[in-house]
């Protein structure tokens, strides 16, 4: 029997209860001195850093010297446990009959925590085809033909997926990683699974299987009215691709022969372990980065002139865009209250005005406002009139604003718009690449209104 210290070797087996109590005990030891060495640079720390990266400043770009060393340091630390993870999950898959090859997802961030939730759940290879009698009922449950199986995994991991998005959503509010990534996954993987419980599968017909469950939870959430279609298809993308992978990785499981008595230990362990992490989650609440988003137009008039249809401008046209003919919400026109730093700017917008405090009045040059209420992101297509999911309130945040105007040559001016803000939807990086976009098409909806109404107007600077 190897020792308990014989942890750095890839050759050899490890068998599932080593396996998760050695997990358990290293990434306890390895968060342990990630806290320490956080709180020496000031860094607050918990279990969802090591999904989400932060810098004070605007991501990488914004990265001080002593945060570079931070993570230069964590890196460090982290070198000799993934090296110990490498092996022992080699040895562990290895000790399961799988495919050595499954080790690359041991790097994918939280699908390495499902991941290892898996191992920790299949038996070795020279017991696992002793099914349990729950695994033998399961069995007799589960159709042998094609179609019913292929139906049975479908419905049930379908129902079973609805019923913990409306729990997170609907219950807690919580639109994270657990929701976006471990959902989506499990989903794909479990009516893979259950479909090949009898025989193995082809991948074509498991790659249906998992994209079938996906549209039906989406058209469950539809008709029931926990989603909106436009929010239902901004998710499409993650859901389907994650539901894929999973439904992969369920192929690649159910092609070892003796696995199918595993079957009821994977799906059960993955319905387990979602609410778990959703409800962990849900306590942590980890802070969103914020973000920033800036646009430019150049226009033809000077400066005073921009400047005063930059504080307040007249109603814009209906929209054109065919981003803001989904619900999201759209500028409408600017009023002012006051002059100078302390008034308060009104943004109104299709669903309602945001209240915006100027911070900075330095005319003609810079307009800056702080964003003291906020009206919802947008309304929902949906069957039902006034459909409110928890998302549409404060889960995308903007935090404050500026308009600068730049002199260039010839009377030309430069007029660029920033925004500031966050958004409560994990994984952050994908969700940033649909706020961006929203945001983004809102700066030149008012940007090239300002240009028309500037390069219309009298021209008060000459």
């Amino acid at each position: 029997m190897s020792s308990v210290f014989d942890i750095w070797r890839w050759h050899g087996r490890i068998g599932r209860r080593r396996y998760l109590i050695t997990g358990l005990v290293l990434f306890a030891l390895k968060h342990n001195i990630d806290r320490l060495l956080a709180t020496l640079f000031d860094y607050p720390w918990g279990p969802f850093n090591y999904l989400v990266f932060f810098s004070r400043g605007n991501g990488i770009a914004g990265l001080t010297s002593r945060d570079a060393s931070f993570y230069a340091l964590l890196v460090a630390v982290a070198l000799p446990f993934i090296w110990i993870g490498v092996v022992l999950t080699l040895r562990r898959l290895r000790d399961a009959g799988m495919p050595l090859s499954l080790v690359i997802l041991f790097f994918i961030p939280l699908i390495n925590l499902i991941f290892f939730v898996i191992l920790a759940a299949i038996p070795g290879s020279t017991t696992s085809d002793r099914p349990s009698p729950l695994s033998t009922r399961l069995g007799h449950i589960i159709p042998e033909s094609e179609f019913g199986s292929a139906a049975f995994g479908i419905l049930a991991t379908a129902f079973l997926t609805a019923v913990e998005v409306v729990f997170s959503t609907n219950g807690l509010g919580n639109y994270g990683w657990g929701l976006f990534v471990g959902i989506p996954f499990f989903l794909g993987l479990s009516s893979t699974l259950i479909y090949s419980f009898h025989k193995p599968r082809p991948l074509p017909n498991c790659l249906l299987v998992a994209t079938i469950s996906t549209a039906l939870v989406g058209a469950a959430l539809f008709a029931l009215a926990i989603e909106g279609f436009i929010c239902l298809l901004m998710a499409l993308p993650l859901a389907l691709a994650l539901a894929l992978f999973g439904a992969f990785i369920g192929y690649v499981l159910q092609s070892r022969p003796t696995f199918a008595p595993s079957t009821l230990r994977v799906v059960s362990a993955g319905f387990l372990l979602i609410p778990g992490l959703i409800l962990v989650e849900y306590g942590v609440d980890e802070t969103p980065p914020l973000y920033k988003v800036t646009t430019s137009v150049v226009i033809k008039s000077d400066l005073a002139t921009v400047w005063t249809h930059v504080v307040t401008f007249s109603q814009l046209p209906p929209p054109t865009e065919a981003i803001f003919k989904t619900g999201i919400a759209y500028p409408i026109r600017a009023e002012i209250q006051g002059r100078g730093a302390g008034a308060v700017r009104h943004c109104i917008f299709s669903t309602g005005p945001f209240v915006e405090p100027i911070t900075t009045w330095d005319e003609p040059r810079l307009l800056q406002f702080d964003v003291s209420e906020q009206p919802r992101a947008m309304e929902e297509l949906s069957l039902y009139n006034d459909l409110r999911p928890p998302h549409l309130e404060n889960y995308f945040i903007a935090r404050k604003g500026q308009f600068e105007l730049k002199s260039l040559p010839d009377g030309v001016t430069l007029l660029e718009g920033t925004t500031w803000y966050q958004n409560r939807f994990w994984p952050a990086p994908y969700w940033r690449l649909w706020s961006d976009a929203i945001i983004e098409n809102i700066h030149n909806r008012v940007l090239l209104h300002i240009k028309s109404l500037a390069e219309n107007a009298p021209q008060k600077g000459t």
